[in-house]
């Protein structure tokens, strides 16, 4: 009897999708162009129900409406997340829309102000922090308390958290506490939470060319140059590792920051 059940379960394993995530309700920040887009998409091609989430409306009812197309389900909810009480209320969304929580992506970031630390104002600073940094604790600890089944919590951080980046210190530095944060709260979290991060290479966005000043065709002259798999990113390379993290295939893995960036 033992030999069988073990063949059973065998089977049953290796017939499964670790990948799949049918059944679980996921939150995306920042889900209305570029890698947010890219996770938010990957997440509800892997079964995940989403809810695409950034402060205009018109891009997330675009992606959400694009999921819906090609047969996923989603739903747009206007937010800004250095609010604390639209983020309780976008974690409220999840479980009412889905009927629980299960996932949840601080992609919601960036900064567009290139000046030297010893330059920038007070408020620059502070808006930099909060958006990067603040919004991250705060929506992991609203998202952490509604995972009633435990949970995947994703945070979107940036190769500037690892060094030095002259012009961009203030958003280094909040994504190095971004960094720190995933170690720390993977601990507190554990063992019915983890949390992992992404660290994204060169993905032509929106935000990245505004930020770098730069172009797309001038960052694929670069990629050639400098990056070892010489292509640039994807969006969909952020939300294929997105869904990894999220799935069983990474239930061994937390307080990670996977850099994603062909070789870089």
């Amino acid at each position: 009897m033992k030999t069988t059940h073990q063949k059973t379960t065998d089977q049953e394993t290796t017939t499964m999708n670790p990948f799949d995530l049918t059944g679980k309700s996921a939150v995306v920040t920042g889900g209305g162009q570029g890698i947010g887009e890219g996770i938010a998409k990957s997440l509800a091609e892997a079964g995940a129900s989403v809810i695409v989430a950034a402060r205009h409306a018109d891009r997330i009812e675009r992606v959400a409406s694009e999921i819906v197309a090609a047969g996923g389900n989603a739903r747009a909810v206007t937010t800004d997340v250095t609010d604390r009480d639209a983020l309780v209320a976008l974690a409220d969304a999840a479980v009412e829309s889905f009927g629980g929580l299960h996932i949840w992506v601080n992609n919601a970031g960036g900064s567009p102000l290139r000046t030297p630390l010893s330059d920038i104002a007070d408020d620059d600073w502070e808006s930099c922090l909060s958006l990067n940094l603040t919004s991250v604790w705060r929506a992991s600890v609203i998202a952490s308390e509604r995972m009633t089944d435990g949970g995947a919590i994703i945070n979107i951080s940036s190769p500037a958290g690892d060094r030095g980046v002259p012009g961009s210190g203030h958003y280094a530095a909040a994504k190095a506490g971004v960094n720190s944060l995933t170690k720390t709260m993977s601990l507190e979290l554990a063992p019915k939470i983890r949390v992992n991060g992404i660290s994204p290479g060169y993905v032509p966005t929106e935000v990245m060319m505004t930020a770098l000043d730069t172009n797309e065709e001038q960052l694929e002259q670069m990629a050639t140059k400098r990056i070892p798999l010489q292509r640039l990113g994807r969006p969909d390379d952020m939300g294929s590792t997105a869904v990894y993290l999220a799935s069983e295939a990474g239930s061994w893995v937390s307080g990670q920051t996977l850099i994603i960036a062909g070789g870089l």
